[in-house]
């Protein structure tokens, strides 16, 4: 899996950004480069996590799925895990 360009990071950021804005939560002492590095960070962690996600996926969907499915499949996890507290 390749890591994202800086322009792709950038935008992550930009558009993070612009959701807690308009959410009103604020950023507390967090400046626009800090979100930037943790776009980074991140984006450096699914870099080099990328196999081992995949190997912990059972058959027949480590497989069958694609990149992108397995993507959607991980975000749509997240997303439920934050929506209820887990």
């Amino acid at each position: 899996m390749a890591a994202l360009s800086q322009g792709d990071r950038t935008a992550v950021g930009g558009q993070f950004q612009a959701e807690v804005s308009r959410a009103s939560e604020g950023f507390g002492a967090v400046v626009k480069a800090d979100v930037q590095a943790a776009v980074g960070a991140i984006d450096d962690w699914l870099v080099a996590n990328a196999a081992a996600f995949n190997a912990a996926l059972p058959q027949p969907v480590r497989s069958a799925f694609t990149a992108a499915q397995k993507a959607r499949l991980l975000a749509a996890v997240i997303k439920r895990r934050y929506e209820t507290g887990a």
